[in-house]
């Protein structure tokens, strides 16, 4: 490490073995998504261990919602960092990260083979679940994200430019329509906090920054469009290194690259996005489940190789960007047109969900009246705050119950 970094390296505190143990635990037990996640890490780690003041915690809370990536791991692996070095940044992420992978991995292994009238209602009842959960994903991040006229109004031309033109493609350019608007209409949003020293100089910072880019430009030239191993990993990066706004994004960036290209069917896709719901810990596990659902005929360790390749693609550039971001936080957060080009960003996506949410979520999903009767009264239980693994629960036995053929 070179001497700026040094200077900034504050001493570890703990240990990597304490952090996975408190990891492991929020893991197996942190349900309701990224917000959620942030409020049992507030308990964890603020209230209960004292690893880190309230206003140290604000801080890096502020830092991983401006990056793209999935905020509550990030968050998770800058206070292992904090806590208990590198070694403990690694154990945080493990100890979040793995249960819910594990059984999401199980999950694609067992699904193929429920052909019953009740498994194949249980799988709809997922599909509804994602209905529901997407739908309360726009609505809130809408009121987080959108909270002017002119971010609205970013929103809505990303939706319309979408829903006009559909394509992998024109998400990219919804979100670069919200980063030009932010950067000509957003510019006046007021500075950032300041994040807690970390053991991240401008060095570290830089290298990650680079591999990041490198690996975005680099990963899809090797994987040369085929259905292997770097081509699973090329995609899932690249999803992985566009979310802003929270892990509900990935599922349009997902869906546009494993459907339309012959992957999989949109009925595996949302069964296992449905699936992911019910799950603790970060969404950005449901990259296991597609790793193995696509892996080829080979028995568990093929399984586990293509699930494991997937689940590390997905995460490595939330990790990276984070990184980076703690390097170039204090830039960031005082530049008036990064701030404002991050929230037109953050604007956009909210747009280019919601035209996920319209297809395939719920075209591919509400085939007859009862299912959206379904859907709608599980997106009601969710703002009405009943814990998602319930509702899970009640729209699987509702599709059950219901028949489903």
């Amino acid at each position: 490490m070179n001497r700026t970094d040094r200077t900034v390296t504050p001493r570890p505190a703990g240990s990597a073995r304490e952090v996975f143990g408190a990891a492991l635990l929020l893991g197996l037990t942190s349900f309701g998504g990224p917000v959620a996640h942030i409020g049992y890490f507030e308990r964890a780690f603020v209230q209960r261990r004292r690893w880190l003041e309230r206003e140290e915690f604000s801080g890096l809370v502020a830092l991983c919602q401006l990056v793209p990536g999935p905020a509550s791991s990030q968050l998770g692996l800058l206070i292992g960092l904090r806590r208990a070095g590198w070694p403990g940044a690694l154990a945080a992420w493990l100890g979040f990260t793995l249960p819910s992978a594990l059984l999401m991995a199980a999950f694609a292994v067992i699904a193929p083979h429920g052909n019953g009238p009740l498994a194949r209602a249980a799988l709809h009842g997922l599909k509804l679940v994602a209905v529901a959960v997407v739908a309360q994903a726009v609505w809130a991040m809408a009121r987080t994200l959108c909270p002017d006229c002119i971010r609205a109004a970013i929103a809505l031309a990303a939706l319309a430019l979408i829903v006009a033109l559909p394509g992998a493609a024109l998400q990219m350019a919804a979100l670069g329509l919200g980063l030009l608007g932010g950067v000509l209409f957003c510019r006046d949003l007021p500075a950032r906090a300041e994040h807690p020293r970390l053991p991240v100089g401008p060095m570290t910072g830089a290298c990650a920054l680079v591999l990041f880019v490198a690996l975005l430009a680099v990963l899809p030239w090797l994987a040369g469009g085929r259905h292997d191993l770097i081509g699973l990993a090329a995609l899932c990066y690249r999803a992985g290194a566009l979310v802003f706004g929270g892990g509900h994004v990935v599922l349009p960036l997902l869906r546009d690259a494993l459907v339309p290209t012959g992957w999989m069917t949109d009925g595996t896709f949302l069964a296992g996005y449905g699936a992911a719901q019910a799950m603790p810990g970060p969404l950005f596990t449901f990259s296991a489940y597609l790793g193995a659902a696509l892996a080829p005929p080979g028995g568990l360790i093929t399984v586990a190789l293509w699930s494991a390749v997937a689940l590390g693609a997905m995460f490595l550039p939330g990790v990276l960007i984070a990184i980076a971001g703690v390097a170039v936080w204090n830039w960031i957060g005082h530049h008036c047109a990064a701030r404002g080009a991050l929230a037109g960003i953050n604007a956009a996506v909210v747009g280019v969900l919601a035209a996920a949410l319209i297809n395939p979520v719920w075209t591919g999903s509400v085939t007859r009246p009862a299912d959206a009767l379904i859907a709608l009264a599980g997106l009601a239980l969710l703002v009405w705050r009943v814990p998602p693994v319930a509702v899970v629960a009640a729209t699987v036995a509702a599709a059950m119950l219901g028949g489903y053929r």
